[in-house]
């Protein structure tokens, strides 16, 4: 269906790469008068530097879900580059598909990102046409109730927005309140993996997807990716092959997915998968309902016979039902102008190894190396050794930001954002978390076994082959002294500042600004 000659209709109904619903209300009549449009967009390949990964993904699971629209009776036009590259804007191919259809009404879900957001509502402006706005149907708090729980410019923390959605939706309850007389097992979620003898670890489930055909568009496109190509995708790209990842990881992650929740290791061949479940690519295009994975979770949970714990479920479920649909809130409460947020003025640009992972790090090496690979590093890589480094060294939000959103498989803006300028970055100032995620190689040392093998000792601050992250962890606590040190957070790190002498906190400073003079030879 070429984009000259398209079909006359009354109605066209817009479907973005991150909104493969099935379960959607839209798709539960058919009529011929009905044209779906789903398009891979240059603006989209191009607002960032993708992982290539990321790409392809996008692109095979927009493809597969317009095959399946198209197979059960809808009428459906897929565009892919080779069709929509003259259009370098959204609304640009839109008007047009709204011209060469004569349709009456142009109808579409609510974008999850703001600057699509914004492109869709100015569609009013634009076209002569009815305009109708439905919501994406995804989300376990509608949009319009966001409101009774996030105000702007307002710190939330989300504990307490996790205890909420517990008693809305009765997960994990009792008569008498939370399953088990606890709300949060985090505490006895902590535990590294053995540094002698691994447990074990699931190998992970992996799909075997032909991109042979999208890799060729990309490159006949000329579209700048980062990362390692694969012919054969390993991510889910249909709702079927989510569904397997589902239920393999709730059969065969579960079990330790609380406990080894934060833990890293390079001792494993599955050391980029341990026990995690890999699903938020999945959840991020809404091939699965956040509220079916609950249910999977719990169900499995409650037939396992012991062998799945409550801490183990707790730790999943805090990750959905909680953090999943509190950074929405944050991110929509906030924006536009938090993406502008810098509160600790951080101007540093981003060091050249964040791409090449050429670096003597080797917990940054190894998160990073595992990026470019696989598109995907878990959140504790993410947050306490990319992130770590990165509000440490002040690197600029803005650079961060377009890192984060990306290389990895499942970053959108909505979850990405909150993630790296809130939880990581502390540039909101504290709307997200109530202290900075700032941590010395103590930690990294403590949940992985990186320090083994690192070029750095990671027991040292000074000397010339000490780990980098101390003395910067140091500097950073000085440097932000008046911002957080009534902080009663933050009490235990600078009670033990203050406890150095003046000579020994001058050399540390000092090492820690050699560092920063010259990140790109660590």
């Amino acid at each position: 269906m070429a984009l000259d000659c398209l079909p006359k209709v009354k109605t066209v109904r817009w479907i973005l790469g991150d909104q493969l619903n099935a379960r959607h209300s839209w798709f539960q009549e058919k009529s011929e008068d009905t044209l779906y449009v789903i398009a891979e967009l240059p603006q989209e390949v191009n607002y960032v530097r993708h992982h290539v990964q990321k790409v392809c993904a996008f692109f095979l699971a927009m493809q597969a879900f317009a095959q399946a629209l198209q197979q059960s009776g809808h009428r459906v036009l897929h565009l892919t580059l080779d069709d929509s590259a003259e259009f370098e804007s959204l609304s640009g191919l839109i008007q047009h598909v709204i011209t060469q259809t004569g349709c009456a009404s142009f109808e579409y879900q609510r974008p999850d990102e703001y600057r699509l957001l914004s492109q869709l509502d100015e569609l009013n402006t634009k076209v002569s046409v009815t305009i109708i706005k439905v919501d994406s149907e995804h989300f376990l708090v509608p949009f319009e109730e966001l409101q009774q729980y996030f105000k702007p410019n307002t710190a939330v923390r989300m504990e307490m927005f996790y205890r909420k959605m517990r008693k809305r939706f009765n997960i994990l309850m009792t008569d008498d309140g939370p399953l088990g007389e606890r709300w949060n097992f985090d505490a006895e979620n902590r535990k590294a993996l053995s540094k002698n003898a691994l447990p074990d670890i699931p190998q992970p489930l992996m799909f075997s997807n032909n991109a042979r055909e999208v890799l060729a568009r990309l490159a006949r496109h000329k579209v700048n990716t980062i990362g390692e190509p694969n012919d054969s995708l390993l991510w889910p790209v249909n709702r079927t092959q989510s569904l397997a990842l589902l239920n393999y990881f709730c059969e065969f992650g579960l079990s330790n997915f609380g406990l080894y929740q934060d833990a890293m290791t390079e001792k494993s061949e599955y050391q980029w998968s341990l026990y995690h479940s890999r699903l938020s690519f999945s959840l991020n295009t809404k091939m699965l309902h956040p509220m079916q994975v609950i249910q999977t979770a719990i169900q499995y949970f409650e037939t396992s016979e012991g062998e799945i714990n409550l801490a183990q479920v707790e730790g999943f479920i805090r990750q959905i039902l909680g953090w999943r649909e509190y950074v929405r809130g944050m991110y929509w409460s906030n924006m536009p102008q938090y993406r502008r947020l810098n509160a600790l003025d951080a101007t540093t640009p981003l060091p050249g190894w964040y791409w090449s992972s050429n670096t003597k790090m080797n917990c940054i090496k190894q998160s990073i190396q595992q990026t470019m690979t696989y598109s995907y590093a878990h959140h504790i890589q993410r947050l306490m050794v990319t992130g770590n480094f990165a509000l440490l060294a002040g690197l600029a939000p803005d650079d961060v930001d377009a890192w984060y959103l990306g290389v990895y498989i499942d970053a959108v803006e909505w979850v990405e954002l909150p993630n790296t300028r809130g939880m990581a970055l502390f540039a909101d100032g504290g709307l997200i978390a109530s202290k900075p995620y700032a941590a010395s190689g103590n930690y990294i040392n403590k949940m992985s076994d990186y320090c083994k093998g690192c070029a750095y000792n990671v027991k040292e601050k000074l000397t010339d082959d000490a780990c980098p992250f101390n003395a910067l962890y140091w500097h950073f606590i000085n440097r932000h002294e008046d911002r957080f040190g009534r902080n009663p957070r933050m009490a235990f790190p600078y009670n033990a500042w203050r406890k150095y002498s003046p000579e020994e906190q001058a050399d540390i400073v000092a090492k820690g600004e050699r560092l920063l003079a010259d990140m790109e030879s660590l």
